[in-house]
């Protein structure tokens, strides 16, 4: 398990916010993008990190409430 600073660092390296990049207990080997239309680069960047930390790449694009 990554702990979420560990997360928020690759999440702020790879273009992303903070909190957008989870990990869940019950599901340790995933490792979960939660955005709105990530870029192909974004993309690349979680899957590389995800690889080479021995975790699956699981993209959530979720389409959030404006207002």
């Amino acid at each position: 398990m990554h702990d979420e600073a560990q997360l928020n660092s690759v999440a702020l390296g790879c273009g992303l916010a903070l909190g957008e990049l989870i990990q869940d207990e019950s599901e340790k080997k995933l490792l979960l993008l939660v955005r709105d239309n990530p870029t192909a680069d974004q993309r690349i960047c979680v899957s590389k990190w995800a690889r080479r930390n021995g975790l699956k790449a699981v993209f959530v694009n979720i389409k959030f409430p404006e207002g």
